[in-house]
Protein backbone atom coordinates (compact mmCIF):
# COMPACT_ATOMS: atom_id res chain seq x y z
CA UNK A 1 0.00 0.00 0.00
CA UNK A 2 1.21 3.50 -0.83
CA UNK A 3 1.93 5.81 2.08
CA UNK A 4 -0.02 8.94 1.15
CA UNK A 5 -0.56 12.13 3.16
CA UNK A 6 -3.49 13.59 1.17
CA UNK A 7 -5.94 12.97 3.98
CA UNK A 8 -3.83 13.86 6.99
CA UNK A 9 -6.00 15.95 9.36
CA UNK A 10 -8.73 16.29 6.69
CA UNK A 11 -12.35 15.99 7.78
CA UNK A 12 -13.94 13.16 5.79
CA UNK A 13 -17.45 11.74 5.94
CA UNK A 14 -18.14 8.06 5.30
CA UNK A 15 -21.79 7.84 4.32
CA UNK A 16 -23.33 4.41 4.91
CA UNK A 17 -21.67 1.51 6.68
CA UNK A 18 -21.90 -2.24 5.99
CA UNK A 19 -18.58 -3.93 5.08
CA UNK A 20 -17.33 -1.30 2.65
CA UNK A 21 -18.14 1.67 4.90
CA UNK A 22 -16.47 0.15 7.95
CA UNK A 23 -13.40 -0.73 5.90
CA UNK A 24 -13.18 2.73 4.32
CA UNK A 25 -13.48 4.43 7.73
CA UNK A 26 -10.68 2.33 9.19
CA UNK A 27 -8.37 2.98 6.23
CA UNK A 28 -9.03 6.73 6.38
CA UNK A 29 -8.26 6.73 10.09
CA UNK A 30 -4.99 4.94 9.35
CA UNK A 31 -4.20 7.65 6.77
CA UNK A 32 -4.60 10.32 9.44
CA UNK A 33 -8.03 11.64 8.48
CA UNK A 34 -10.57 13.04 10.92
CA UNK A 35 -13.34 10.57 10.14
CA UNK A 36 -17.08 10.82 10.73
CA UNK A 37 -19.35 7.94 9.76
CA UNK A 38 -23.07 8.40 9.16
CA UNK A 39 -25.49 5.50 8.94
CA UNK A 40 -29.30 5.42 8.87
CA UNK A 41 -29.59 2.48 11.29
CA UNK A 42 -30.09 3.50 14.95
CA UNK A 43 -27.01 3.24 17.16
CA UNK A 44 -28.50 0.58 19.46
CA UNK A 45 -29.09 -1.67 16.45
CA UNK A 46 -25.80 -0.85 14.76
CA UNK A 47 -22.86 -2.98 15.92
CA UNK A 48 -20.63 -1.58 13.15
CA UNK A 49 -21.15 1.97 14.41
CA UNK A 50 -20.60 0.85 18.00
CA UNK A 51 -17.29 -0.78 17.09
CA UNK A 52 -16.09 2.26 15.15
CA UNK A 53 -16.94 4.54 18.07
CA UNK A 54 -14.78 2.35 20.32
CA UNK A 55 -11.97 2.85 17.78
CA UNK A 56 -12.22 6.60 18.22
CA UNK A 57 -14.21 7.40 15.10
CA UNK A 58 -17.10 9.86 15.35
CA UNK A 59 -20.45 8.24 14.49
CA UNK A 60 -23.80 9.79 13.60
CA UNK A 61 -26.65 7.27 13.30
CA UNK A 62 -30.40 7.02 12.95
CA UNK A 63 -30.71 9.12 9.80
CA UNK A 64 -28.81 11.39 7.42
CA UNK A 65 -29.07 14.92 8.88
CA UNK A 66 -28.30 17.69 6.40
CA UNK A 67 -26.55 19.63 9.16
CA UNK A 68 -23.58 17.30 8.62
CA UNK A 69 -22.75 19.36 5.55
CA UNK A 70 -21.97 22.34 7.82
CA UNK A 71 -18.98 20.53 9.35
CA UNK A 72 -16.55 21.37 6.56
CA UNK A 73 -15.88 17.95 5.08
CA UNK A 74 -13.22 17.82 2.38
CA UNK A 75 -14.54 14.56 0.95
CA UNK A 76 -17.43 12.09 1.17
CA UNK A 77 -16.87 8.37 0.67
CA UNK A 78 -20.27 6.98 -0.28
CA UNK A 79 -21.64 3.50 0.25
CA UNK A 80 -22.38 2.13 -3.25
CA UNK A 81 -26.04 1.49 -2.46
CA UNK A 82 -26.80 5.11 -1.57
CA UNK A 83 -28.21 6.86 -4.67
CA UNK A 84 -27.29 10.32 -5.88
CA UNK A 85 -30.83 11.42 -5.02
CA UNK A 86 -29.90 11.22 -1.32
CA UNK A 87 -30.21 14.76 0.11
CA UNK A 88 -26.72 14.71 1.64
CA UNK A 89 -25.16 13.68 -1.68
CA UNK A 90 -27.12 16.33 -3.56
CA UNK A 91 -26.17 18.93 -0.97
CA UNK A 92 -22.51 17.93 -1.05
CA UNK A 93 -22.31 18.19 -4.81
CA UNK A 94 -23.97 21.60 -4.73
CA UNK A 95 -21.25 22.69 -2.26
CA UNK A 96 -18.54 21.20 -4.55
CA UNK A 97 -17.61 18.56 -1.97
CA UNK A 98 -16.12 15.58 -3.86
CA UNK A 99 -18.05 12.29 -3.56
CA UNK A 100 -16.20 9.05 -4.29
CA UNK A 101 -16.74 5.33 -3.89
CA UNK A 102 -14.88 2.92 -1.63
CA UNK A 103 -12.94 1.28 -4.53
CA UNK A 104 -11.85 4.76 -5.65
CA UNK A 105 -10.35 5.34 -2.20
CA UNK A 106 -8.60 1.97 -2.38
CA UNK A 107 -7.16 2.81 -5.80
CA UNK A 108 -5.56 5.96 -4.42
CA UNK A 109 -3.32 3.87 -2.14
CA UNK A 110 -2.88 0.83 -4.42
CA UNK A 111 0.76 -0.17 -4.92
CA UNK A 112 0.18 -3.00 -7.38
CA UNK A 113 -1.86 -3.40 -10.55
CA UNK A 114 -5.65 -3.12 -10.79
CA UNK A 115 -7.82 -5.41 -12.88
CA UNK A 116 -11.46 -4.35 -12.85
CA UNK A 117 -14.44 -6.46 -13.88
CA UNK A 118 -17.98 -5.26 -14.45
CA UNK A 119 -21.08 -6.39 -16.33
CA UNK A 120 -24.72 -7.23 -15.78
CA UNK A 121 -24.09 -10.98 -15.46
CA UNK A 122 -21.05 -13.14 -14.85
CA UNK A 123 -18.97 -10.62 -12.89
CA UNK A 124 -18.33 -12.77 -9.84
CA UNK A 125 -17.45 -15.94 -11.73
CA UNK A 126 -15.19 -14.08 -14.16
CA UNK A 127 -13.47 -12.20 -11.32
CA UNK A 128 -12.85 -15.45 -9.45
CA UNK A 129 -11.51 -17.25 -12.52
CA UNK A 130 -9.10 -14.41 -13.28
CA UNK A 131 -7.80 -14.33 -9.71
CA UNK A 132 -7.28 -18.09 -9.66
CA UNK A 133 -5.48 -18.09 -13.01
CA UNK A 134 -3.16 -15.20 -12.14
CA UNK A 135 -2.42 -16.64 -8.71
CA UNK A 136 -1.33 -19.91 -10.33
CA UNK A 137 1.30 -18.01 -12.30
CA UNK A 138 4.24 -18.73 -10.04
CA UNK A 139 6.45 -16.19 -11.80
CA UNK A 140 4.26 -13.27 -10.70
CA UNK A 141 3.22 -11.77 -7.38
CA UNK A 142 -0.01 -12.59 -5.61
CA UNK A 143 -3.45 -11.97 -7.09
CA UNK A 144 -6.07 -10.81 -4.59
CA UNK A 145 -9.87 -10.81 -4.87
CA UNK A 146 -11.66 -7.61 -3.94
CA UNK A 147 -14.73 -5.45 -4.47
CA UNK A 148 -18.36 -6.31 -5.05
CA UNK A 149 -17.52 -9.98 -4.58
CA UNK A 150 -17.89 -9.33 -0.84
CA UNK A 151 -14.35 -8.29 0.13
CA UNK A 152 -13.89 -4.50 0.46
CA UNK A 153 -11.11 -3.15 -1.73
CA UNK A 154 -10.00 -0.85 1.09
CA UNK A 155 -9.28 -3.92 3.22
CA UNK A 156 -7.47 -5.88 0.52
CA UNK A 157 -5.37 -2.98 -0.74
CA UNK A 158 -3.51 -2.77 2.56
CA UNK A 159 -1.70 -6.05 1.83
CA UNK A 160 -1.10 -5.54 -1.90
CA UNK A 161 2.58 -5.09 -2.80
CA UNK A 162 4.19 -3.62 -5.93
CA UNK A 163 4.31 -6.97 -7.78
CA UNK A 164 0.76 -7.97 -6.83
CA UNK A 165 -2.53 -7.48 -8.61
CA UNK A 166 -5.93 -6.66 -7.13
CA UNK A 167 -8.68 -8.35 -9.16
CA UNK A 168 -11.72 -6.26 -8.36
CA UNK A 169 -15.40 -6.78 -9.13
CA UNK A 170 -16.97 -3.36 -9.73
CA UNK A 171 -20.72 -2.84 -9.69
CA UNK A 172 -22.47 -0.06 -11.57
CA UNK A 173 -23.15 1.58 -8.18
CA UNK A 174 -19.41 1.68 -7.45
CA UNK A 175 -18.51 2.90 -10.93
CA UNK A 176 -20.98 5.78 -10.76
CA UNK A 177 -18.60 7.52 -8.32
CA UNK A 178 -15.34 6.94 -10.18
CA UNK A 179 -12.92 9.84 -10.44
CA UNK A 180 -9.34 8.63 -10.99
CA UNK A 181 -9.67 4.83 -10.81
CA UNK A 182 -7.86 3.30 -13.79
CA UNK A 183 -7.66 -0.47 -14.27
CA UNK A 184 -4.71 -1.67 -16.30
CA UNK A 185 -7.10 -4.32 -17.60
CA UNK A 186 -10.86 -3.65 -17.57
CA UNK A 187 -13.42 -6.33 -18.36
CA UNK A 188 -17.04 -5.86 -19.45
CA UNK A 189 -18.78 -9.24 -19.43
CA UNK A 190 -22.05 -7.90 -20.93
CA UNK A 191 -24.51 -5.04 -20.41
CA UNK A 192 -28.25 -5.64 -20.18
CA UNK A 193 -30.81 -3.52 -18.28
CA UNK A 194 -30.36 -3.81 -14.52
CA UNK A 195 -30.96 -1.50 -11.55
CA UNK A 196 -32.79 1.10 -13.62
CA UNK A 197 -34.68 2.23 -10.51
CA UNK A 198 -31.31 3.31 -9.03
CA UNK A 199 -29.72 4.72 -12.20
CA UNK A 200 -32.88 6.35 -13.55
CA UNK A 201 -32.53 5.07 -17.10
CA UNK A 202 -30.72 2.51 -19.21
CA UNK A 203 -28.65 5.33 -20.68
CA UNK A 204 -27.37 6.23 -17.21
CA UNK A 205 -26.75 2.57 -16.36
CA UNK A 206 -24.65 2.04 -19.49
CA UNK A 207 -22.78 5.30 -18.88
CA UNK A 208 -21.90 4.24 -15.34
CA UNK A 209 -20.75 0.80 -16.50
CA UNK A 210 -18.48 2.45 -19.09
CA UNK A 211 -16.80 4.47 -16.32
CA UNK A 212 -14.61 1.40 -15.87
CA UNK A 213 -12.65 2.47 -18.93
CA UNK A 214 -12.93 6.27 -18.83
CA UNK A 215 -9.44 6.81 -17.36
CA UNK A 216 -7.69 4.11 -19.37
CA UNK A 217 -4.96 4.99 -21.87
CA UNK A 218 -3.34 3.26 -24.84
CA UNK A 219 -1.12 1.37 -22.37
CA UNK A 220 -4.20 -0.35 -20.90
CA UNK A 221 -6.62 -3.01 -22.13
CA UNK A 222 -10.40 -3.29 -22.39
CA UNK A 223 -11.63 -6.90 -22.62
CA UNK A 224 -15.22 -6.79 -23.87
CA UNK A 225 -17.92 -9.20 -25.03
CA UNK A 226 -18.14 -9.02 -28.83
CA UNK A 227 -21.37 -11.00 -29.28
CA UNK A 228 -23.67 -7.99 -29.34
CA UNK A 229 -23.53 -5.07 -31.77
CA UNK A 230 -24.22 -2.53 -29.01
CA UNK A 231 -21.24 -3.77 -26.98
CA UNK A 232 -19.02 -3.58 -30.06
CA UNK A 233 -20.03 0.07 -30.49
CA UNK A 234 -19.40 0.79 -26.82
CA UNK A 235 -15.80 -0.34 -27.30
CA UNK A 236 -15.28 2.74 -29.47
CA UNK A 237 -15.52 4.89 -26.33
CA UNK A 238 -12.25 3.66 -24.86
CA UNK A 239 -8.66 4.84 -25.31
CA UNK A 240 -7.43 1.40 -24.27
CA UNK A 241 -6.44 -1.48 -26.51
CA UNK A 242 -9.60 -3.48 -27.21
CA UNK A 243 -9.40 -7.25 -26.73
CA UNK A 244 -12.70 -8.92 -27.73
CA UNK A 245 -14.03 -12.24 -26.55
CA UNK A 246 -16.70 -14.08 -28.48
CA UNK A 247 -18.56 -17.31 -27.86
CA UNK A 248 -19.95 -16.98 -31.40
CA UNK A 249 -16.51 -16.60 -32.97
CA UNK A 250 -17.31 -13.09 -34.23
CA UNK A 251 -13.71 -11.99 -33.69
CA UNK A 252 -10.45 -13.92 -33.63
CA UNK A 253 -8.45 -10.96 -32.33
CA UNK A 254 -8.86 -12.08 -28.74
CA UNK A 255 -10.48 -15.06 -26.99
CA UNK A 256 -13.14 -16.98 -28.89
CA UNK A 257 -14.92 -20.28 -29.34
CA UNK A 258 -14.53 -22.18 -32.57
CA UNK A 259 -16.25 -25.53 -32.75
CA UNK A 260 -15.60 -27.47 -29.55
CA UNK A 261 -12.54 -25.48 -28.44
CA UNK A 262 -11.62 -22.12 -26.94
CA UNK A 263 -8.78 -20.13 -28.51
CA UNK A 264 -6.78 -16.99 -27.92
CA UNK A 265 -5.56 -15.28 -31.10
CA UNK A 266 -5.36 -18.57 -32.97
CA UNK A 267 -3.84 -20.58 -30.11
CA UNK A 268 -5.95 -23.49 -28.91
CA UNK A 269 -6.43 -23.32 -25.13
CA UNK A 270 -9.03 -25.86 -23.95
CA UNK A 271 -11.94 -28.02 -25.08
CA UNK A 272 -15.36 -26.66 -24.07
CA UNK A 273 -16.27 -30.00 -22.52
CA UNK A 274 -13.22 -29.80 -20.24
CA UNK A 275 -14.60 -26.73 -18.44
CA UNK A 276 -15.89 -28.01 -15.11
CA UNK A 277 -18.79 -25.58 -14.65
CA UNK A 278 -21.52 -26.12 -17.27
CA UNK A 279 -23.44 -23.69 -19.45
CA UNK A 280 -22.87 -21.20 -22.26
CA UNK A 281 -22.66 -18.39 -19.70
CA UNK A 282 -19.61 -20.06 -18.22
CA UNK A 283 -18.04 -20.42 -21.65
CA UNK A 284 -18.30 -16.63 -21.91
CA UNK A 285 -16.87 -16.19 -18.42
CA UNK A 286 -14.00 -18.53 -19.31
CA UNK A 287 -13.26 -16.60 -22.51
CA UNK A 288 -13.09 -13.29 -20.64
CA UNK A 289 -10.77 -14.82 -18.04
CA UNK A 290 -8.58 -16.42 -20.71
CA UNK A 291 -8.15 -13.03 -22.39
CA UNK A 292 -7.03 -11.37 -19.15
CA UNK A 293 -4.75 -14.25 -18.22
CA UNK A 294 -3.04 -14.26 -21.64
CA UNK A 295 -2.56 -10.47 -21.58
CA UNK A 296 -1.00 -10.90 -18.14
CA UNK A 297 1.43 -13.56 -19.36
CA UNK A 298 -0.14 -16.50 -17.56
CA UNK A 299 0.94 -19.88 -19.02
CA UNK A 300 -1.68 -22.10 -20.63
CA UNK A 301 -1.13 -24.84 -18.06
CA UNK A 302 -2.35 -22.54 -15.27
CA UNK A 303 -5.36 -21.41 -17.32
CA UNK A 304 -6.37 -24.96 -18.21
CA UNK A 305 -5.84 -26.25 -14.66
CA UNK A 306 -8.23 -23.64 -13.26
CA UNK A 307 -10.92 -24.21 -15.89
CA UNK A 308 -10.77 -27.97 -15.37
CA UNK A 309 -11.08 -27.79 -11.58
CA UNK A 310 -13.07 -24.65 -10.72
CA UNK A 311 -16.48 -25.81 -9.48
CA UNK A 312 -18.20 -22.43 -9.69
CA UNK A 313 -18.80 -19.53 -7.35
CA UNK A 314 -20.80 -20.58 -4.31
CA UNK A 315 -24.57 -20.54 -4.91
CA UNK A 316 -24.18 -19.83 -8.66
CA UNK A 317 -24.61 -23.17 -10.47
CA UNK A 318 -22.05 -24.40 -7.96
CA UNK A 319 -20.96 -28.01 -8.29
CA UNK A 320 -21.39 -29.63 -4.88
CA UNK A 321 -20.59 -33.31 -5.27
CA UNK A 322 -21.19 -36.50 -7.23
CA UNK A 323 -22.38 -39.68 -5.63
CA UNK A 324 -24.09 -42.75 -7.01
CA UNK A 325 -23.52 -41.15 -10.44
CA UNK A 326 -25.76 -38.16 -9.72
CA UNK A 327 -24.28 -34.64 -9.90
CA UNK A 328 -25.58 -32.12 -7.35
CA UNK A 329 -25.56 -28.37 -8.11
CA UNK A 330 -26.41 -25.41 -5.87
CA UNK A 331 -27.86 -22.43 -7.75
CA UNK A 332 -29.55 -20.70 -4.82
CA UNK A 333 -28.55 -17.31 -6.31
CA UNK A 334 -31.21 -17.95 -9.00
CA UNK A 335 -33.77 -15.60 -7.49
CA UNK A 336 -35.65 -14.95 -10.73
CA UNK A 337 -37.02 -16.84 -13.73
CA UNK A 338 -34.19 -15.84 -16.08
CA UNK A 339 -31.51 -17.23 -13.80
CA UNK A 340 -33.28 -20.58 -13.55
CA UNK A 341 -33.67 -20.68 -17.32
CA UNK A 342 -29.91 -20.18 -17.69
CA UNK A 343 -29.22 -22.94 -15.15
CA UNK A 344 -31.53 -25.47 -16.79
CA UNK A 345 -30.08 -24.75 -20.22
CA UNK A 346 -26.61 -25.44 -18.84
CA UNK A 347 -27.27 -29.19 -18.64
CA UNK A 348 -27.65 -31.76 -21.37
CA UNK A 349 -28.71 -34.51 -18.97
CA UNK A 350 -32.10 -34.91 -17.20
CA UNK A 351 -32.65 -32.60 -14.23
CA UNK A 352 -34.46 -33.18 -10.96
CA UNK A 353 -35.22 -29.60 -9.98
CA UNK A 354 -35.80 -28.08 -6.54
CA UNK A 355 -37.52 -24.70 -6.85
CA UNK A 356 -39.83 -22.22 -5.15
CA UNK A 357 -39.73 -19.33 -2.74
CA UNK A 358 -41.10 -15.85 -2.16
CA UNK A 359 -44.31 -14.95 -4.00
CA UNK A 360 -43.73 -11.64 -5.79
CA UNK A 361 -47.02 -11.73 -7.65
CA UNK A 362 -46.00 -13.26 -10.97
CA UNK A 363 -46.56 -16.67 -12.56
CA UNK A 364 -44.12 -19.01 -14.28
CA UNK A 365 -45.39 -19.67 -17.82
CA UNK A 366 -41.99 -18.60 -19.18
CA UNK A 367 -40.43 -21.66 -17.57
CA UNK A 368 -42.73 -24.10 -19.39
CA UNK A 369 -40.41 -24.67 -22.40
CA UNK A 370 -37.40 -25.20 -20.13
CA UNK A 371 -39.33 -27.57 -17.86
CA UNK A 372 -40.45 -29.51 -20.94
CA UNK A 373 -36.92 -29.72 -22.36
CA UNK A 374 -34.91 -30.44 -19.21
CA UNK A 375 -36.90 -31.43 -16.10
CA UNK A 376 -37.88 -35.03 -15.33
CA UNK A 377 -39.11 -34.31 -11.78
CA UNK A 378 -39.63 -31.21 -9.66
CA UNK A 379 -39.70 -30.76 -5.88
CA UNK A 380 -41.34 -27.52 -4.79
CA UNK A 381 -41.01 -25.44 -1.61
CA UNK A 382 -42.19 -22.07 -0.39
CA UNK A 383 -44.97 -19.66 -1.27
CA UNK A 384 -44.80 -20.19 -5.03
CA UNK A 385 -45.06 -23.99 -4.90
CA UNK A 386 -48.50 -24.19 -6.47
CA UNK A 387 -47.73 -21.59 -9.14
CA UNK A 388 -44.64 -23.54 -10.19
CA UNK A 389 -46.63 -26.77 -10.06
CA UNK A 390 -49.11 -25.25 -12.53
CA UNK A 391 -46.27 -24.47 -14.93
CA UNK A 392 -44.80 -27.94 -14.46
CA UNK A 393 -48.17 -29.55 -15.22
CA UNK A 394 -48.47 -27.49 -18.39
CA UNK A 395 -45.00 -28.64 -19.39
CA UNK A 396 -45.89 -32.28 -18.77
CA UNK A 397 -43.32 -32.85 -16.02
CA UNK A 398 -44.19 -36.40 -14.93
CA UNK A 399 -43.31 -36.05 -11.22
CA UNK A 400 -44.36 -33.02 -9.14
CA UNK A 401 -43.86 -33.16 -5.38
CA UNK A 402 -43.94 -30.73 -2.47
CA UNK A 403 -41.62 -30.34 0.51
CA UNK A 404 -41.61 -28.09 3.56
CA UNK A 405 -38.04 -26.82 3.21
CA UNK A 406 -34.88 -27.38 1.17
CA UNK A 407 -33.51 -29.93 3.65
CA UNK A 408 -36.62 -32.04 3.09
CA UNK A 409 -36.55 -31.57 -0.69
CA UNK A 410 -33.04 -32.98 -1.15
CA UNK A 411 -33.77 -36.63 -0.19
CA UNK A 412 -37.02 -36.46 -2.18
CA UNK A 413 -35.09 -35.24 -5.22
CA UNK A 414 -32.58 -38.04 -4.81
CA UNK A 415 -35.40 -40.59 -4.72
CA UNK A 416 -36.68 -39.31 -8.07
CA UNK A 417 -33.22 -39.38 -9.69
CA UNK A 418 -31.37 -42.14 -11.48
CA UNK A 419 -27.77 -42.55 -12.61
CA UNK A 420 -26.42 -39.69 -14.76
CA UNK A 421 -29.12 -37.27 -13.59
CA UNK A 422 -28.55 -33.73 -12.31
CA UNK A 423 -30.07 -32.74 -8.96
CA UNK A 424 -30.32 -28.96 -9.10
CA UNK A 425 -31.43 -26.31 -6.63
CA UNK A 426 -32.44 -23.33 -8.77
CA UNK A 427 -35.40 -21.68 -7.05
CA UNK A 428 -36.48 -18.99 -9.58
CA UNK A 429 -37.54 -17.00 -6.50
CA UNK A 430 -36.11 -14.95 -3.68
CA UNK A 431 -35.61 -16.77 -0.38
CA UNK A 432 -37.28 -14.38 2.05
CA UNK A 433 -40.43 -16.39 2.66
CA UNK A 434 -38.36 -19.02 4.51
CA UNK A 435 -34.72 -17.88 4.67
CA UNK A 436 -32.97 -14.57 5.50
CA UNK A 437 -31.01 -14.72 2.23
CA UNK A 438 -30.12 -16.99 -0.68
CA UNK A 439 -26.79 -17.89 0.94
CA UNK A 440 -28.45 -19.55 3.94
CA UNK A 441 -30.84 -21.34 1.59
CA UNK A 442 -27.92 -22.63 -0.48
CA UNK A 443 -25.99 -23.68 2.59
CA UNK A 444 -28.99 -25.74 3.74
CA UNK A 445 -28.97 -27.48 0.36
CA UNK A 446 -25.25 -28.26 0.62
CA UNK A 447 -25.65 -29.58 4.17
CA UNK A 448 -28.61 -31.74 3.15
CA UNK A 449 -26.67 -33.17 0.20
CA UNK A 450 -23.69 -33.95 2.43
CA UNK A 451 -25.97 -35.58 5.02
CA UNK A 452 -27.60 -37.65 2.31
CA UNK A 453 -24.23 -38.75 0.99
CA UNK A 454 -22.98 -39.67 4.45
CA UNK A 455 -26.19 -41.56 5.18
CA UNK A 456 -25.80 -43.58 2.00
CA UNK A 457 -22.21 -44.44 2.91
CA UNK A 458 -23.11 -45.50 6.46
Amino acid sequence: MKDITNYQDKKILVLGLAKSGVSAAKLLQKLGALVTVNDAKPFDENPDAQALLEDGIKVVTGGHPLTLLDEGFALIVKNPGIPYTNPIIKGALSKKIPVISEPELAYQVLSGELIGITGSNGKTTTTTLIQLMLDKNSGAGHAYLAGNIGIPATTVVQKVQDDDVMVTELSSFMLASISTLRPHIAVITNIFSNHLDWHGSRENYVRDKMHITKNQTAQDYLVINWDNEEWQKLSQQTNAQVIPFSRKGLSTNGAYQQGDFLYFKGEKIIAVDDIKVPGVQNVENALAAIAVAKISGTPNEAIVSVLKTFGGVKHRVQYVTTFEQRDFYNDSKATDIEATQVALRSFKRPVVLIAGGLDRGYTFERLVPDFKAHVKAIILVGQTSQLLADAAKTAGVPVIKFADKIKDAVPMAYQQSTENDIVLLSPANASWDQYPNFEIRGDEFITAVNNLQQGKKA
